[in-house]
């Protein structure tokens, strides 16, 4: 055996990464916080609207549901981007840094929408 033979264990340019489960466990980790998104806008909405529609209610109500959708964009691309993978020793592709800021910050705002609705 030559030195400059690569098995895929030595971590050399050459070598594929076997991902296992690694992309099926993420696209559950995308599902599950779509769901619990959309259980903290569907919350929102219920709450902004309990005790009478008032113009700010309606406001925030259309506010977390804008956010909820952006949310769900973001995470309906990144599953998409997950699934297309074909076969097991390709590597998933990196998530873009726009597509974290821009799940990071519907997440933040959902949170504080539906925060300054409860409060």
């Amino acid at each position: 055996m030559t030195d400059d033979a690569d098995d895929g264990a030595s971590g050399g340019q050459g070598a594929v990464r076997d991902p296992g489960l690694q992309p099926e466990r993420t696209r559950l980790a995308w599902r599950r916080t779509t769901l619990s998104s959309t259980v903290a806008a569907v919350l929102a909405v219920r709450a902004s609207l309990h005790g009478g529609a008032s113009p700010a209610g309606i406001v925030a109500c259309a506010l977390c549901c804008v956010l909820w959708l952006g949310f769900l964009r973001v995470a309906h691309l990144r599953i998409r981007a997950l699934a297309s993978e074909p076969g097991p020793a390709r590597v998933p592709p990196v998530l873009a840094a726009r597509q974290a800021a821009a799940a990071v910050l519907c997440t933040v705002a959902l949170a504080v929408c539906a925060a300054v609705l409860v409060v």
